[in-house]
């Protein structure tokens, strides 16, 4: 025995709600679509259009062939110091990577000029070690002490070699000169003394003996001084060189 059965078909209708949802779904997908094609995986829409290379850590030879083989042209920006980036590499475009534009569009580049320069403190009248230790916090490098003679207290910063204010890189070697304080040794008289006598008085009073030139002449004992330099009486600082000049046989 069989057993008919009935089912009854509704009709579908066609209502606004159903409308506005079909609309919505349509435009999330295309939405979706067009975010993929022109963000995500941006590609040009019109012919002779290209999307700009990123020239962005290369060096300028290398943006320029980049950019001058997506048929684009390049226009130099100039460059500017940058913390980090070596000179001569990209840190800036415009329009900037991926950007759709038509061929012959104009990149400009902007290239680094390295880390900026730091000026030289100004140390002057300073202790020495706290000359060092600015210059040190500046950035750069005491890499050398020289001392000179100067109506200033021992161990005072006259300078800096190169002077204040110079802009250096950083890193870069500064001198620090100090003063060693005023001369205060008179030089004694070596004329008419021996060689060696001179050497021994010089010593006794804390200066040295530098350089001995011979010289011929008739006026003054052979192996006596007949020059000195500095002169007798010239006020000079502890260790001072004096060379002296000392007769020699006029045969």
């Amino acid at each position: 025995m069989r057993v008919r059965r009935h089912y009854e078909v509704q009709d579908f209708k066609l209502t606004p709600k159903f409308w506005k949802w079909l609309g919505i779904g349509f435009g999330a997908v295309l939405a979706g679509y067009l975010t993929a094609y022109l963000v995500i995986f941006p590609a040009p829409i019109l012919p002779g259009h290209q999307g700009v290379p990123r020239a962005l850590g290369l060096t300028l030879a290398e943006a320029q062939a980049e950019i001058q083989k997506a048929k684009l042209q390049v226009t130099d920006g100039g460059a500017e110091p940058h913390p980090s980036a070596p000179a001569g590499i990209v840190i800036w475009q415009d329009p900037p990577p991926a950007v759709i534009a038509p061929e012959g569009t104009k990149v400009t580049l902007v290239s680094s000029a390295g880390p900026p320069k730091i000026p030289v403190p100004d140390v002057g009248n300073l202790d020495g070690e706290l000359a060092q230790s600015l210059i040190a916090a500046a950035g750069l490098v005491a890499s050398q002490v020289e001392s000179v003679q100067a109506a200033a207290p021992t161990g005072l910063t006259m300078l800096t070699r190169p002077p204040a204010g110079t802009a250096l890189p950083p890193g870069s070697s500064v001198t620090v000169v100090v003063s060693r304080g005023a001369p205060t040794i008179p030089v004694p008289d070596l004329l008419g003394m021996a060689s060696a006598d001179a050497r021994t008085r010089l010593e006794t009073e804390g200066l040295q003996l530098g350089t001995v030139t011979r010289r011929r002449t008739a006026d003054a004992s052979p192996g006596t001084v007949v020059g000195q330099r500095p002169a007798a009486g010239t006020l000079a600082a502890p260790g001072t060189v004096v060379d002296i000049v000392v007769a020699r046989s006029p045969q």
